[in-house]
């Protein structure tokens, strides 16, 4: 390409990974909503045999949303941005095109096995990692592709200071890497001794060592697939939608390296009050307190981006997803901290408060940002207008109430049962049965299902939205420099 002329950025494998973002989004979300109301009417759970039951179905939602949504939207992202930061396009190397194409397909052709599998109930019963072994075997192949298309591009960039969001992306990468790697390390069994299913598995762990590992992973997986590209999308959007300065490159440095140092080490908080040393469980307290600094130093770094104009919140729906996405997940590393002090965590630990915990930062922080990145890249992949700004207003607001009316049902939920659970007589007998728990928190269920159904009816409405967009929005003349044009 000549100097001084203009890059043309190859979109083809961003758009494909944003079609399976809404896909496994849909998905996911769906048997999230069918989840909820089996807890609130437990009748539910015997509709589609033991295909349709909680424990055969929770492991689809988990998956679907963490693995198949948001790894996707990592993924459409960062060819997207990736492009941009580094003023290179994929069209300038057929062997990274190459590359990029076999990633997709290879990560669309597992998520689609996983759910498969699934789905018949082939599944490790490791949290988040319940995925067998030759699943295991493609995630690395396809993961390690991802690599090579992240070094890749840098390696032939033209913009030499690589930004932020970069940084990000390479330390989810190379986290997951590792924390996978070992994690998932399993024997498959027919291999050793010749009998039972050649997709079964032993884990290589045993016990509290296998717990160890496995809430090291577990945790980490929040970190660096929940949290890290996240940032590192709201870095590079944030500052392009709000034609904003990010407020401070220092502060965003610093709560960098404080969030890879300090997070690695805060998974002992699951395993508070078990058989693992007792220092492990202290360091893991410890470590999820210190976590608050790097956390709100890169949040508050988000929202001080917009020092001087927040009227753009009035105006530009987008701003709106982002900054609330930023506050959510202020309130979510907040939170989580809190849980692990052990003397909260006695009363909070197998609560429903921790799936409070966990869906006020997804659904507020995650797919917020997620949601927002792709609105920002349809008018730049399609070269068409934003389809709808109303319908975007409608879903931001039913979407907000949909999270408020989950996270506060739940925290109520879970603080009740804790107590209850913790509730002696004169005597030291426990006054209440476990069924007067589940009994009492009936109401709180059934809100928090009606919470998830609005939130699945608002994804939707970004779903035809992102449609409309790319099949009937008015055609651009040229590609906005920073706010998205939108249609009223």
């Amino acid at each position: 390409m000549q100097n001084g002329a203009k890059i043309e950025y190859d979109y083809s494998v961003a758009k494909a990974f944003t079609f399976a973002t809404i896909l496994f989004g849909i998905i996911g979300m769906v048997i999230g909503v069918v989840l909820a109301f089996q807890l609130a009417f437990p009748e539910l759970n015997y509709l589609a045999g033991e295909y349709g039951t909680f424990s055969r179905l929770r492991p689809l939602h988990t998956n679907g949303v963490a693995f198949g949504f948001t790894l996707s939207g990592i993924f459409a992202t960062w060819y997207y941005v990736g492009q941009r930061v580094l003023k290179v396009s994929l069209k300038e190397s057929p062997f990274l095109m190459g590359v990029a194409k076999l990633h997709f397909a290879l990560y669309f052709i597992t998520i689609l096995l996983a759910v498969v599998t699934l789905f018949m109930g082939i599944t490790t019963s490791k949290e988040y990692a319940e995925l067998e072994w030759p699943l295991d075997l493609l995630v690395v192949v396809w993961w390690v592709l991802w690599g090579v298309s992240i070094f890749g591009l840098i390696g032939i960039r033209r913009e030499r200071t690589l930004y932020i969001s970069v940084w990000y992306y390479i330390a989810s990468f190379l986290a997951v890497a590792m924390l996978y790697l070992f994690n998932n390390m399993a024997v498959p069994t027919a291999l050793v001794s010749g009998y039972g299913s050649i997709l079964h598995s032993v884990s290589m762990y045993a016990g509290t060592n296998d717990a160890l590992v496995q809430w090291w992973y577990g945790h980490n997986a929040v970190g660096f697939v929940f949290t890290v590209p996240i940032i590192a999308m709201i870095y590079y959007f944030l500052p392009k939608e709000s034609a904003q300065n990010v407020y401070s490159y220092k502060l965003s440095i610093l709560a960098f390296w404080g969030l890879l140092f300090v997070y690695l080490w805060a998974g002992g908080h699951h395993l508070i009050y078990s058989t693992v040393p007792d220092w492990m469980q202290t360091m893991g307290s410890v470590m999820s307190i210190v976590l608050i600094l790097p956390s709100w130093g890169s949040a508050i770094n988000m929202l001080l981006t917009m020092k001087g104009e927040w009227n753009q919140l009035q105006t530009n729906p987008l701003i709106k997803f982002m900054i609330l996405a930023s506050t959510f997940y202020m309130l979510s590393t907040i939170e989580g901290p809190i849980q692990s002090i052990k003397s909260v965590n006695a009363i909070a630990h197998f609560t429903d408060w921790i799936p409070g915990h966990v869906h006020d930062g997804v659904l507020g922080w995650v797919v917020f940002m997620i949601m927002a990145a792709l609105f920002h890249m349809a008018p730049r992949m399609y070269g068409r207008e934003i389809y709808s700004k109303s319908l975007m207003e409608t879903q931001f607001w039913l979407q907000t109430t949909a999270i408020v009316l989950y996270f506060t049902s739940m925290w109520i939920a879970g603080i009740t049962q804790g107590m209850m659970w913790r509730a002696y007589d004169e005597y030291g007998s426990l006054v209440y049965s476990f069924i007067d728990t589940v009994t009492v928190l009936q109401p709180y269920y059934t809100i928090r299902a009606v919470g998830g159904l609005l939130y699945l009816i608002g994804f939707f409405m970004f779903a035809y939205n992102m449609y409309k967009t790319a099949t009937a929005g008015r055609v651009l003349d040229k590609e906005p420099v920073n706010a998205s044009p939108m249609a009223a």
